[in-house]
C-alpha cells in the first residue's frame, strides 16, 4: 500500500513537521512518500503530480490557511482516482469533526489531534480487518453514517521517533525553514488560541533534541524555527538550550516563541553577554495591553515585566524581536487598540505584526461569539467582521494601517525617515500609519503593485498633500534611507538630482583632498577620486544629519530653514558585511 503524505504551505515550501512526524512513526511498516505544495500552485498541477505517484492513500495536513484549497484538490482527486483513500488531519479538522465529515463527502477518514499512533493504527486497519470502531481518534463513515470515535490518549513523546533524519531532506535543508518542536502543549488558557485546549506541557528528551539539532546544523540547516508555544516556560530548560545553541550554532539562525513577562533576568543577562548577534530571533505575542480585554480572554500578562524584557533584549543589540497584536478581542474598540498599538510600538520592535482575530474552531471565543456579538467569516480563516465594540468600518480602517505598517516599518526600507515622522510630525505612530493608510487607499494604490522607488514617491505625495512641515529634512532622510537600502550603487534614483557634473566632481575632490574632514576611518581606506566616482553617492543635505540620527530635528536652533548643513557620502565599495558605509561632513 503506497501512502502519500502532503500539505499545501502558505507561501513557500518548508520542511513540514506534521507530515514528517507521521512518516517517521509509520515508515517501518508502510511505503510512505512526502510531497509538499503551496496554496498558490495551480490545483491541476497538484492533482497531476499526485496522480503520477500512483497512491493508494493520500493524507492531507489541514490548517486554516490551506483547507479551502485542499478541498479543491481532494474533489478533483476523487473524480480521477475514486479508489484512493483520502485521510485528513491537522488542527483545522480536529474540532467540529462531524461538520467536516458531513461537508466533505470525498473524505474517507479524519484523524483528530496528535496523529502518529492514530494514523499508523488506521493504516493497519485499512490494510487489515477494517474494523474502524477500534481506532481511537478517528472519524469515518459506516453505511452513510458519520462515526466519530473517542479520542486517543496523548502520546509519550519519548516513544516517538525523530522526524528530522530523512536522507532525502538533506539537499534541501539549507534552502528551507526547518520547523522543530522540543515540547507539546501550552501552560496558558488564552481563549482565542487552539493551544489553550490542551492542558499541560510535555517535553522530548533533551539529549535527543540536541542530537537532532546538531544533525540538522551539520547537514546545512540555516534557519530552525521552534514551534513550542512557550519556549521559556522552564527557566533551567531554556537556559540549557540557549547555551547549547550558542556553543553549536554553526551560523544557523534560531527563532522562538517566548512569553516575555516570565523571562528571568538571569537568562536575559546571559543572552546579552553571550549570544552572537543575529543567531536568535524572538516572537512575542502581546496581543493587547487593555487589562479588561486580557481578563476576558484569560490571558495573564504583566505588561511592565514584558516591557522590561523587550527593552533589555533590544538594548543588547543581539536579538531581533517580532511582536504580535490582535485586533478585535473582546472590549478592544478602536480607541483602546490605538493605545495598545502605541504602547507596543514604543518598545521599538524590529517587526510589529498586526493580526485580526480569527474565530478558530474549538476555542472559547468561538463558543462565546454571541456574547460579544461577533460576526465572522463562515469559512477559513474565520476572521471577524465586527463585534459589539468594533464595527466593520473600524476593521477596514485598521486593515489600511496594517498594509502600510508592513511596507514601511516591517520591511525596514526607510527607518530613519519613519522614525523622524513619528517623533516630529505626527501625534503618535498609530496616527502616522493610519493617516497614511487612509490616503493610500484613497489613491487606489492598494489595487496596483509597486516597485521600491514607488514607496518613496508615494510617501512624498502623501506628506506634501497634508502640507507636512520640514519637507527638506524629510526628503533628505528619504535619500539617506534609499542609499543605505542598496548593497551596490543604485543605477537610478527617484528624485531630481540637482547637482551638475562640475559640482559633483568638486565634492569628490574635496573629499579626496581632505578625507579627515569625514572621519579618520575614511582617511585610512586610501580611496582615490576614481574609486569615489565608481563606488560612491554624494548628496548635499540642508540639515544636520548626525543631529537627526541622534533624535534631534536637524534644524537650526532658530527654527529657520538654514543653509546646506551636511555633505553625505555613501560608499558602496564592499566591506566585510557587504553593506554600504556612510560618512558626513559639515559644509
Amino acid at each position: 500500500m503506497k501512502v502519500i503524505l502532503t500539505t499545501l504551505n502558505a507561501k513557500y515550501i518548508h520542511t513540514s513537521l506534521a507530515i514528517r512526524c507521521l512518516k517517521a512513526y509509520s515508515e517501518k511498516d508502510f511505503d510512505i512518500e512526502l510531497t509538499e505544495y503551496t496554496i498558490k500552485d495551480p490545483v491541476m498541477n497538484i492533482v497531476s503530480d499526485l496522480f503520477q505517484r500512483k497512491p493508494d492513500v493520500i493524507g492531507f495536513s489541514c490548517y486554516i490557511w490551506n483547507i479551502e484549497e485542499t478541498i479543491k484538490v481532494i474533489d478533483i482527486v476523487k473524480k480521477i482516482m475514486p479508489e484512493v483513500t483520502i485521510i485528513l488531519g491537522g488542527p483545522e479538522v480536529s474540532y467540529d469533526t462531524d461538520y467536516w465529515m458531513k461537508r466533505l463527502h470525498n473524505v474517507d477518514f479524519i484523524v483528530m489531534g496528535e496523529g502518529e499512533e492514530t494514523f499508523h493504527h488506521l493504516l493497519q486497519t485499512i490494510e487489515g480487518d477494517r474494523k474502524f470502531h477500534f481506532v481511537y481518534g478517528v472519524a469515518y463513515r459506516k453505511q452513510g453514517e458519520v462515526i466519530v470515535n473517542p479520542g486517543r490518549p496523548k502520546s509519550i513523546l519519548a516513544e516517538l521517533p525523530s522526524p528530522h533524519r530523512f536522507p532525502e531532506d538533506i539537499p534541501h535543508l539549507g534552502k528551507r525553514v526547518v520547523y522543530f518542536e522540543t515540547s507539546r502543549g501550552c501552560p496558558f488558557s488564552c481563549q482565542f488560541c487552539l493551544s489553550s485546549i490542551e492542558v499541560g506541557v510535555r517535553y522530548y528528551d533533551i539529549e535527543r533534541t540536541k542530537k537532532d539539532i546538531l544533525y540538522l546544523i551539520e547537514n546545512g540547516a540555516k534557519l530552525i524555527k521552534f514551534v513550542d508555544r512557550t519556549f521559556n516556560i522552564k527557566r533551567d530548560y531554556a537556559l540549557d538550550m540557549f547555551e547549547f545553541l550558542i556553543e553549536n550554532h554553526g551560523g544557523c539562525v534560531f527563532q522562538f516563541e517566548i512569553t516575555a513577562d516570565i523571562m528571568r533576568p538571569e537568562v536575559l543577562d546571559y543572552l546579552a553577554k553571550n549570544a552572537p548577534p543575529g543567531i536568535f530571533r524572538f516572537e512575542i505575542g502581546v496581543q493587547s495591553t487593555n487589562d479588561p480585554t486580557n481578563e476576558l480572554v484569560k490571558r495573564r500578562q504583566n505588561f511592565t515585566k514584558l516591557s522590561r524584557t523587550v527593552t533589555m533584549i533590544k538594548d543588547s543589540r543581539k536579538i531581533d524581536q517580532h511582536l504580535d497584536l490582535i485586533a478585535g478581542l473582546p472590549e478592544e474598540d478602536y480607541d483602546t487598540f490605538r493605545k495598545t498599538f502605541n504602547d507596543v510600538f514604543a518598545l521599538g520592535p524590529e517587526e510589529l505584526q498586526l493580526g485580526f482575530l480569527k474565530m478558530l474552531r474549538g476555542t472559547g471565543l468561538r463558543i462565546d461569539a454571541e456574547k460579544y456579538n461577533y460576526t465572522y467569516m463562515d469559512h477559513a480563516p474565520y476572521e471577524i467582521l465586527g463585534s459589539d465594540v468594533l464595527p466593520f468600518s473600524d476593521i477596514v480602517r485598521l486593515k489600511r494601517l496594517e498594509d502600510v505598517l508592513e511596507k514601511y516599518w516591517n520591511a525596514h526600507r526607510m527607518d530613519h525617515t519613519v522614525n523622524y515622522l513619528m517623533k516630529h510630525e505626527f501625534t503618535s505612530p498609530f496616527d502616522f500609519f493610519q493617516e497614511f493608510g487612509d490616503y493610500w487607499e484613497g489613491q487606489g494604490w492598494q489595487k496596483i503593485g509597486h516597485q521600491l522607488e514607488d514607496l518613496f514617491t508615494r510617501l512624498t505625495a502623501f506628506l506634501q498633500h497634508r502640507k507636512t512641515r520640514h519637507m527638506e529634512v524629510i526628503l533628505g532622510l528619504m535619500k539617506f534611507d534609499y542609499f543605505l537600502g542598496h548593497k551596490y550603487k543604485p543605477r537610478k534614483i527617484w528624485w531630481d538630482h540637482t547637482q551638475d557634473k562640475a559640482q559633483w566632481t568638486a565634492h569628490v575632490r574635496h573629499i579626496v583632498e581632505k578625507p579627515a574632514a569625514l572621519s579618520g576611518d575614511f582617511a585610512d581606506l586610501g580611496i582615490t577620486e576614481r574609486d569615489l566616482q565608481k563606488h560612491a553617492m554624494i548628496e548635499l543635505l540642508p540639515f544636520d544629519l548626525n543631529d537627526v540620527i541622534q533624535g534631534g530635528t536637524g534644524l537650526p536652533a532658530s527654527g529657520g530653514e538654514g543653509e546646506a548643513a551636511t555633505m553625505l557620502l555613501v560608499l558602496y565599495q564592499q566591506n566585510e558585511t557587504g553593506q554600504p558605509q556612510y560618512y558626513t561632513v559639515p559644509v
